[in-house]
């Protein structure tokens, strides 16, 4: 004879699962009353009846929100929808990469792998847009790279500004926001980690030399395989400070 079948009840979910559950109905709230960055939001007792709960759990919530850059706290005035702001995934993002450098360094070449692929996956579509302005600004950006490397000066701003040269003719926000964290992320484990992100200046100079070469000439395989190539040069070294370490 078989046993009867035990009915259990449903497994409750962890506290963090329920935080983050409270957090995605905040955040459906804001997009429900279509608020803007930058909007108030309800008051905590508003947000409290609202949602059906206390308000020491709804401020344990907020300050997750805030963290991540959905909503800001300003004290003696409210809370508002927060203002784009990446520095939240930039500072995951670099831990995260600095971490991963201390063993195998996955997660920090996978972030190449990404960037990379947006460069040279857009680049196509972005010099079909374009002018001859766009090209007389990047060649400036080489041409200071090229005068810097000779006197054997790093040009990270530089350097920087000429990859967001590339793009700026998609006029692309999200785009130029994530670049911007890329940089930061591999600017700031390079120095972190003792290692110089332009060993070879010279060198580093002349393969964006080679790039906007590419760019000028609208030769799109070939713009895309130059960029390809340099964030190859990127990855080795950060393999070599992975592997110094």
């Amino acid at each position: 004879m078989s046993s009867p079948t035990v009915s259990l009840p449903p497994a409750r979910f962890s506290a963090q699962n329920r935080s983050r559950a409270l957090q995605a109905e905040i955040m459906e709230l804001i997009l429900e009353r279509d608020l803007k960055a930058g909007d108030p939001l309800p008051t905590e007792n508003e947000l409290a009846s609202a949602l059906g709960i206390g308000r020491n759990t709804l401020r344990e919530a907020l300050k997750v929100l805030q963290a991540l850059g959905v909503v800001e706290i300003r004290h003696g005035f409210g809370m508002f929808v927060a203002p784009r702001n990446f520095d939240a995934l930039t500072d995951g993002l670099t831990f995260r990469g600095r971490l991963s450098l201390r063993h195998e360094g996955q997660e920090a070449l996978q972030l190449v792998d990404v960037r990379q692929a947006l460069e040279a996956g857009l680049i196509g579509e972005a010099m079909d847009l374009m002018t001859a302005d766009h090209l007389a600004d990047i060649e400036a950006s080489v041409r200071q790279m090229e005068v810097l490397a000779a006197r054997g000066e790093i040009f990270t701003s530089v350097d920087e500004q000429f990859h967001y040269q590339l793009f700026e003719p998609l006029n692309n926000e999200l785009l130029s926001n994530l670049m911007s964290v890329f940089w930061k992320v591999y600017s700031k484990i390079h120095t972190e980690l003792g290692g110089d992100p332009l060993i070879d200046l010279v060198e580093t100079a002349a393969i964006h030399r080679g790039i906007f070469e590419a760019v000028k000439d609208n030769d799109k395989a070939k713009a895309s395989e130059r960029l390809k190539r340099h964030f190859d040069g990127i990855r080795a070294e950060l393999v070599k400070l992975r592997d110094a370490r």
